[in-house]
């Protein structure tokens, strides 16, 4: 084990490798337990706090620049086979938590705002399985999430989840599936509650004006689309199983 507490450039002879060539920051800790693991850091990343973890081998982490925006603090877990991309100007209130393990990926897209206590994981940790077939019923599963989104305090993430650009995920929400663009989604799991929406990052309280009341009080970003739906919408389990035991009613009914 290794245990890298500056940010520069860095080599091992395990082909471990740190590739940056900002200035020398202080507030990180890197651990290589494994070999062939590389983290890419764009030259003006902003950071706060960094703690990553490559437990395994073959792992690889990717943090764009950023400008204008705070910085970021991140715990991140890399382990086998996986990948961690963030992208530009992405930003966090307190620290971000992230663990992508066994193979599985994280896209982090561009000018996405974490707030407090988020947590985005493709797995659980630990293994739970079937105790008759002795299959996993918890496997890894990547994750997407697009440009623009901002997740509120407490939101999670969890494996298998895609949040499209420009959505809002609402306080203490756990989005576990397909959350489409432009749209606010909460609840637990989280699900949508308003389309065709749009946000920007100016706070209500520390920039002017602080009434805003329409979209003239702010500059629009480019994110300002309508939501799209999918163009088949699945019928929620349940209503399909009552529809066939409607039908299996009326065609006994029938034959009395």
């Amino acid at each position: 084990m290794v245990v890298v507490t500056e940010l520069k450039t860095y080599e091992d002879d395990r082909g471990n490798r740190i590739s940056y060539a900002g200035h020398i920051a202080e507030n990180v800790r890197i651990k290589f337990d494994g070999a062939n693991n590389h983290l890419i850091l764009h030259d003006q990343v902003r950071l706060g706090r960094l703690t990553v973890d490559f437990n395994c081998d073959n792992g690889l982490l990717e943090i764009e620049s950023s400008r204008g925006v705070p910085a970021l603090s991140a715990s991140i877990r890399v382990g086998q086979d996986s990948t961690v991309r963030i992208g530009r100007n992405v930003s966090c209130t307190t620290v971000v938590t992230m663990s992508a393990v066994e193979g599985t990926t994280i896209e982090v897209g561009a000018d996405v705002m974490f707030a407090s206590e988020n947590q985005v994981r493709t797995d659980d940790g630990h293994p739970i399985f079937d105790v008759r077939t002795g299959k996993r019923v918890n496997v890894s599963r990547s994750i997407s999430i697009g440009d623009h989104v901002w997740l509120g305090r407490m939101a999670t993430v969890l494996g298998g989840a895609t949040i499209g650009p420009g959505t809002v995920i609402g306080y203490g929400s756990i989005v576990t599936g397909h959350i489409p663009n432009n749209c606010i989604a909460a609840g637990v799991p989280a699900r949508v509650i308003r389309r065709d929406t749009a946000w920007e990052r100016p706070h209500l309280s520390l920039a002017r004006p602080f009434y805003k009341p329409d979209a003239s009080t702010v500059t629009k970003s480019p994110y300002w689309r309508t939501t799209e739906e999918p163009t088949t919408r699945r019928r929620p389990r349940w209503r399909a199983a009552v529809s066939r035991l409607r039908r299996a009613w009326g065609g006994a009914r029938r034959r009395r």
